[in-house]
């Protein structure tokens, strides 16, 4: 006998959906599984060139591709940075330089003191080559068109032109000092002031008989009266400070300034305001004297008082100084000197015990008259301190 198993339509169809559905999620899971390979795939690729970038670039710089603000402010700190390195290099590189001139300048230093000694060598040479004054010579006044002397007061041979309201006595005028501190010192309110110029000593002129090359100015006189001075053994100070240059108002505040602090460190009882005479219109005028062969400019003391109101106790020392020093030289250069000129200005002469202004020749005399004038000058100032 046969089994016979009789199927029915309706359950053939059901199977096959089934078996359908059964195929499609089998594909479906597949696909699935393979999308997301290829997706891990992906996303390892993606993986791998960020740490690539990050590897080659700082997080700033992935900022900078994200946010454009941060790559603004990184920019702008970079060039900051740049900035500075540049700052660095300048500041090195002024280091360097500023060494570098420390070194020329060294350099030009030990330069210059080989000069110096070398000068020095030769200044002594030169000193040893000064021409000292002799006395027993003759004098003679050979002013052309000469200024009629001017003078009220008279101590011996000694004339003297009073400025002021003050009654010279004969205590008053009698040179009975001591001088004891020999330190002198020499400078000049008026430094500019010059002189005619000659064949021996000509110069380019930058005012009214005025020059700022003190090499051919009264300031020249008064390194030739150190230099005599010196070689009878004094101490002297001269300073050759502009005091007139570039305003002439002011001289005698300059000068009171540069005096005050050179007594600080260098007393002295003798202190000279070396000038040259001014007198009005006549720049032709040019006071002489002949003293053996030879042409020396004339001199004239300017002492000054307290006359005017200003304080000033010792101005009649300076008084007693100038007629001790003129004393002996009418004794052995008669003429040599003009009458004092007694003043009511104080002219800063009340810094010094024997403070004095004297005035080397006028505008018509040559720089050479005035350079002799000082050798006889020291003559007469070593003869009343010895």
């Amino acid at each position: 006998m046969f089994n016979v198993t009789v199927l029915r339509l309706r359950d053939i169809v059901k199977y096959i959906i089934c078996i359908f559905v059964l195929i499609l999620l089998i594909f479906s899971i597949t696909n699935y599984f393979s999308g997301a390979k290829k997706n891990t795939e992906q996303v390892t690729q993606k993986v791998e060139n960020v740490t690539n970038q990050l590897s080659s670039h700082s997080l700033l710089s992935c900022l900078d591709a994200t946010l454009p603000v941060v790559a603004s402010i990184n920019h702008s700190e970079e060039k900051e940075k740049e900035k500075e390195k540049l700052s660095e290099n300048d500041i090195l590189k002024s280091m360097l330089e500023t060494q570098i001139s420390s070194i020329e300048e060294i350099q030009n230093m030990e330069e210059v003191s080989e000069t110096e000694v070398e000068n020095t060598e030769q200044g002594d040479e030169e000193e040893q080559d000064v021409e000292l004054a002799t006395t027993d010579v003759g004098t003679e006044i050979i002013t052309n068109n000469p200024v009629a002397e001017n003078y009220n007061a008279q101590y011996g041979n000694v004339k003297i032109r009073n400025q002021t309201d003050y009654e010279l006595t004969q205590e008053m005028l009698t040179p009975d000092i001591t001088i004891e501190n020999k330190n002198i010192m020499i400078f000049h309110t008026h430094s500019c002031e010059s002189y005619t110029s000659s064949e021996l000593y000509p110069y380019t002129p930058t005012g009214n008989f005025r020059t700022t090359d003190l090499n051919f100015t009264v300031t020249r006189v008064g390194t030739e009266l150190t230099t005599q001075l010196q070689q009878y053994g004094y101490n002297v100070i001269h300073d050759t400070s502009y005091h007139d240059y570039p305003s002439y108002n002011g001289s005698y505040t300059n000068s009171l300034k540069t005096v005050e602090s050179l007594l600080q460190t260098n007393p002295s009882d003798i202190i000279i305001d070396l000038h040259r005479d001014a007198i009005g219109s006549r720049s032709d005028y040019a006071p002489t004297v002949k003293i053996g062969e030879e042409e020396a400019a004339q001199i004239m003391f300017v002492i000054g008082t307290n006359a005017g109101g200003l304080w000033h106790p010792n101005w009649n020392q300076n008084l007693k100084f100038a007629i001790k020093v003129q004393e002996k030289a009418e004794e052995l250069y008669p003429g040599l000197f003009k009458p004092i000129m007694l003043t009511t200005s104080r002219y800063n002469q009340h810094t010094g015990k024997y403070a004095n202004i004297i005035e080397v020749g006028a505008t018509g005399n040559t720089l050479e008259q005035c350079l002799t004038s000082m050798k006889y000058l020291a003559k007469v100032m070593d003869e009343i301190m010895k």
